[in-house]
């Protein structure tokens, strides 16, 4: 039987190369008039010849049991895009790679302990507004093709916010990645405020929104940055800020009591030690948009400092939401460098300090493989503290848990985020 099969085989090699090669000779005699139709043969052959070979080889291989469940969500998947297709933004420069952990070295940002808002626009219908915004403008969740996750695309000029009282303390942190589409000769991408005022009345303060803030504008080449108070600036300061249209920036704001630092990916480009009204509490983080259109995503609001040799130390438990990955990967992404170096500093000095890391995800997607995902993503802290820090492997274990540990119902971006977490469990 084996042997009949071979031979069948045969015969079909020399069948198929003869018939290609009529092909190819058809449409060479065509070649001066239409090239593309015959690199569309040429592409055909070698296609043919890969399935020529790939069965040959499988005469002498067991074939793979297909998956049960993969041809239904197949699919589902592909019903979904013929009937739904996604919107897009074609115009967003590629990606030119992800930056390395190492290049992130003078990165010494850390965010707050705890999450108080956070939206990735992921439970937002691709075409609407973000159920959790608010806007005086208009705006709509999209896809891009060269960067992953869902955005929010500012479409008109006005403001944009949380449309909630955020609750911040003296201390806490706000992050987002940001994307500008800069056009020539434009000198303004976009305003950032930190606000004390009523949430309910946006437009109090007028051009000075609120009783009191922190205001920062993004040009192509500097972040402008002014304080003000009951209407009027009161101190003002700039930073280095180059900004290259198309490409992503992660900004991390970092604010302590009446101090401001802004990070631009791994960069500090401001670090204002009297900037902030002192005696506010600040509610409102909202977007200015003049004549720039851009894009923002993972829009991030932790409150309080992290109390690392504390938690780890005494208490024997930390958990951090400063360790980040991208969905459904194991590879740290490096602006966890911070939070990662001070875990680091502790482990060091204490060497005789023994911990487990374990790994947390939201409910989302499958249960095995959350589980399997909590697992490696806890395994990958444990080798960048070990390559990166020079921390003792020995003094770490790990495992996963998936998402059969939540810390909040996940019902909402917010509670999601709390559980997609890393914690140490000092032994």
């Amino acid at each position: 039987m084996k042997a009949t099969r071979i031979l069948f085989f045969f015969i079909f090699c020399i069948a198929f190369f003869k018939l290609n090669a009529q092909v190819n000779v058809e449409e060479k005699v065509k070649e001066q008039s239409n090239t593309r139709a015959n690199n569309k043969v040429d592409e055909g052959i070698g296609k043919g010849m890969d399935a020529v070979e790939k069965g040959v080889k499988d005469l002498f291989k067991k074939k793979k049991k297909p998956i049960k469940d993969e041809q239904p969500e197949v699919q589902a998947a592909e019903g979904q895009a013929t009937e739904v297709p996604k919107p897009e933004v074609q115009d967003v420069k590629p990606i030119s790679g992800a930056p390395a952990l190492q290049a992130y070295s003078k990165f010494d940002f850390v965010p707050g302990e705890k999450v108080i808002f956070y939206d990735d626009f992921s439970q937002d219908k691709l075409g609407d507004f973000p159920a959790l915004w608010f806007s005086n403008g208009s705006g709509e969740v999209v896809t891009l093709n060269n960067y992953p996750g869902n955005w929010l695309s500012f479409a008109a000029s006005g403001a944009y916010y949380p449309d909630r009282n955020l609750l911040t303390t003296e201390n806490f942190t706000v992050e987002f990645d940001m994307i500008f589409n800069f056009e020539e000769g434009m000198s303004f991408g976009a305003g950032f405020y930190i606000v004390s005022g009523n949430i309910k009345d946006p437009s109090e303060g007028g051009a000075v929104p609120g009783i009191a803030g922190v205001k920062t504008v993004f040009s192509p080449l500097d972040i402008q940055l002014s304080g003000y108070e009951n209407g009027s600036y009161t101190i003002g300061g700039e930073g280095s800020n180059i900004i290259k249209s198309g490409e992503k920036v992660h900004y991390s704001y970092w604010i302590q009591k009446q101090r401001l630092r802004i990070y631009a990916n791994e960069k500090k480009v401001v670090d204002a030690p009297r900037i902030i009204p002192a005696g506010y509490k600040f509610n409102m983080l909202r977007f200015e948009l003049d004549d720039s259109k851009p894009f923002i995503a993972n829009f991030r609001v932790a409150a309080g400092l992290p109390d690392t040799r504390n938690k780890l130390i005494t208490e024997g438990k930390l958990v951090t939401y400063g360790i980040y990955f991208d969905v459904n990967k194991d590879v740290v992404k490096p602006e966890s460098y911070g939070t990662l170096k001070d875990i680091a500093a502790i482990l060091n000095e204490v060497p005789d300090v023994k911990v487990k890391i374990f790994g947390h995800t939201d409910a989302d997607g499958d249960d095995a493989k959350n589980m399997d995902l909590s697992k490696r993503r806890a395994a990958s802290v444990k080798a960048e503290l070990v390559k990166t820090f020079g921390v003792k492997a020995t003094q770490m274990e790990t495992d996963g848990l998936g998402e059969t540990k939540p810390v909040a119902p996940n019902d909402t971006p917010v509670n999601k985020a709390l559980n997609r977490r890393v914690e140490f469990i000092k032994l």
